[in-house]
Parts: structure tokens; sequence; C-alpha cells
């Protein structure tokens, strides 16, 4: 995975801030004419240095990326101080591991799998796909410094 030297946190340091936020990610995917951006939810794996998602068979999401698996994505706070992760990468789509991803994205979101859409969310699972985020480029940026008062 190439950071470039601009880069305001190491891997490991973006890994702790992927780690901590519980907002969802951006996904920039190929659409007819223009990028389509989709905002899903994702838990940072630091063994694989991968971000995990999930998405039902039928989404429009999924139907994109089975066509161009080439996303950009970014993981922001919408509050200052500014800073985040952003990057390019390369999806896959499996159906492998998403029985245990799933709960675990319910269980950082939602926080409570009784919830009416946890249920809902979990009673189709076998219809779910697990997006593998491989990240080939990633950077950040953290304006904590100069943003002090906010």
């Amino acid at each position: 995975m190439k950071i470039p030297s601009s880069s305001a946190w190491s891997l490991s340091q973006m890994g702790q801030f992927l780690a901590g936020q519980v907002i969802p990610i951006r996904l920039a995917v190929f659409d007819v004419d223009y990028p389509l951006i989709c905002s899903v939810w994702f838990i940072w794996d630091p063994e694989v240095e991968e971000l995990l998602c999930a998405s039902h068979e039928g989404s429009y999401l999924v139907s994109k990326l089975q066509k161009n698996n080439r996303i950009g994505f970014e993981v922001a706070p919408e509050t200052p101080p500014y800073k985040g992760v952003r990057g390019k990468a390369k999806v896959s789509l499996v159906r492998e591991g998403v029985a245990d991803v799933l709960p675990r994205l319910i269980d950082r979101y939602l926080a409570d799998r009784n919830d009416s859409l946890a249920k809902w969310l979990l009673s189709r699972v076998d219809e779910e796909y697990l997006l593998r985020i491989k990240p080939e480029w990633v950077t950040s940026w953290d304006y904590s410094a100069r943003m002090k008062d906010e």
C-alpha cells in the first residue's frame, strides 16, 4: 500500500483513527457517466489492512462493483477539527465471512441486535455480500493544530 510523504499519519495511526470512527465510509464508484458516492458502515481489519462492509446482493452499489471493482473512499467526520483518511482501493465481493461481519457492523452502528433494523438485516444475511476493501493508496489529513478553537 502506498502512503505519500504528505500524509499526516502513519498507517498505524490511520488504523487507530478508522477503528475509532463510528460514521459511514463514503465510497466513490463508477456509474454510467459520473462517479457515484455511496455511504456504508465499515470496520477496519488491521490484521489484513482492509476495510470491511456489507451490502445486499440486489443493491445498486453491488451491481456497480461487479462491473468495476476500483473505488475511491473517505472516512472523515463532518465537524471540526477536520481530519480523516482517504484513498484508492480494489473491492472483492465475497459471501464467505459476511455472516461474521454483519453482526459486528450492527453492534458497531446500532449497538442493539434487537433493534428492528438489526433484525431485518440479520434475517437476510444469506443475500448479503462482504465487501473486502483493500487500499492500494491511502493518505490522511489532520487540521486539529490549526483549528484549536473549533
